[in-house]
């Protein structure tokens, strides 16, 4: 991390413990959020919000675009911890490791490329939505849907952004077999 953990505040401290309970370890990001409580509380219960069960898009669509969007913006801690929900929104984890190839990996379908792909345009610099893209949503998700989707991308890009400007670790979430998901090619000389 960049900065030094934050003194964390009394209303905070259950988060802290629940998390080193579950994880051994307070992950970077709250430790890096806490010296904005209020701001973390509001990012928590929108990510909640955006993250819950019923949702009109379903979990395993929203994950894959958390997913991409976290590699595309090189956020490792995110690629590590939204690689393991997958398996959670019943997609298979090594899914992840073939996200790159979406266009040509047999594994991913139509509706499936289309997520990515928007989660792609959404994520560029600046977003490169067009018209056609747009239609193509419109013909398969519900405006209500659409908005859901287009929130959730939105903040995981807020979220790998935050992260990776402060240096925010890869935590150890992601078991997959074979090579971790977070893992870069040796250089050669």
């Amino acid at each position: 991390m960049r900065l030094p953990a934050s003194p964390v505040p009394w209303y905070l401290r259950p988060l802290h413990a629940r998390q080193r309970r579950l994880h051994g370890a307070v992950p970077d990001p709250t430790a890096l959020w806490t010296w904005r409580p209020g701001a973390m509380l509001a990012f928590l219960a929108l990510f909640r919000q955006v993250r819950r069960r019923g949702a009109p898009v379903p979990l395993g669509l929203r994950t894959l675009a958390a997913v991409r969007v976290s590699q595309l913006t090189g956020c490792e801690f995110c690629v590590d911890l939204n690689a393991s929900m997958l398996e959670e929104a019943g997609i298979a984890p090594d899914k992840a490791l073939a996200l790159p190839d979406w266009r040509t990996d047999a594994s991913f379908d139509e509706t499936e490329r289309l997520v990515i792909e928007y989660a792609e345009a959404m994520t560029a610099t600046p977003p490169r939505v067009d018209d056609a893209l747009f239609a193509r949503l419109r013909d398969r998700f519900a405006p209500e849907a659409i908005v859901e989707l287009t929130a959730g991308i939105g903040l995981q890009n807020l979220s790998a952004r935050f992260n990776t400007a402060l240096g925010a670790r890869v935590h150890g979430f992601c078991r997959l077999p074979g090579p971790r998901v977070t893992d870069k090619p040796e250089p050669t000389t």
